[in-house]
């Protein structure tokens, strides 16, 4: 079956986010989204069982881990990974846990720029390519697409959303077996995965940067 989730969601506990787990259960559900996943800054946000008990969707703990020129998603750890860490020694951490590893917005400016031959000694699982807060989207999309290729590794989405309204503006489609976490990390560890999106207008960015 095919899910339709954003993987990059900031909440209220990333300090520089105004979304609350209600936020994006009622914006997933206004935008007909199977889920996401909560990826705060250098923290694991936990999860409440009625959260996704309650809502009907599917709500994949994660964490966005820092390091030099490079921000990592993590899914499926039990344990923080401390943040500017090298990036090998972060991604050794992820799947020590038996965790999957994403390189987040690998080009973005103003952010984050990687060095190909890093990321190549890495071994990450997937590549984020679709991410609705890069700018100029079509650029930064083409140039992310370009080093997934060049590594073979799945491409992922996501919004990377700080306020509501953003939420699910990328995103990724898994082919999964079962219509749950589990499902779902299953796809992304296979590789049965899309990108989709588009970029956050520039009203929504300026309110990013008033705020």
């Amino acid at each position: 079956m095919r899910l339709r989730i954003d993987l990059h969601v900031h909440t209220v506990k990333s300090g520089d986010s105004y979304i609350t787990l209600e936020d994006a259960i009622r914006r997933c559900r206004e935008d007909g989204l199977d889920g996401f996943a909560v990826t705060d800054h250098d923290t694991m946000t936990g999860i409440p069982d009625r959260i996704e008990n309650e809502s009907g969707l599917i709500v994949i703990p994660g964490t966005e881990i820092t390091s030099s020129r490079v921000h990592i998603i993590a899914f499926d750890i039990d344990e923080e990974i401390p943040k500017d860490l090298s990036v090998s020694e972060i991604v050794d951490g992820i799947h020590d846990q038996g965790g999957i590893a994403i390189i987040a917005h690998p080009y973005s400016l103003f952010r984050t720029w990687v060095n190909p031959r890093e990321i190549e000694e890495a071994s990450f699982d997937c590549v984020e390519v679709a991410n609705a807060y890069q700018f100029p989207y079509g650029w930064m999309l083409a140039k992310n697409t370009d080093l997934a290729e060049r590594l073979g590794l799945p491409m992922t989405g996501g919004s990377d959303a700080h306020i509501p309204r953003i939420i699910g503006r990328a995103l990724t489609i898994l082919e999964a077996e079962t219509r749950d976490a589990e499902g779902a990390l299953g796809a992304l560890r296979e590789g049965r995965t899309e990108a989709t999106g588009r970029g956050i207008t520039l009203s929504e960015r300026l309110k990013l940067v008033r705020d």
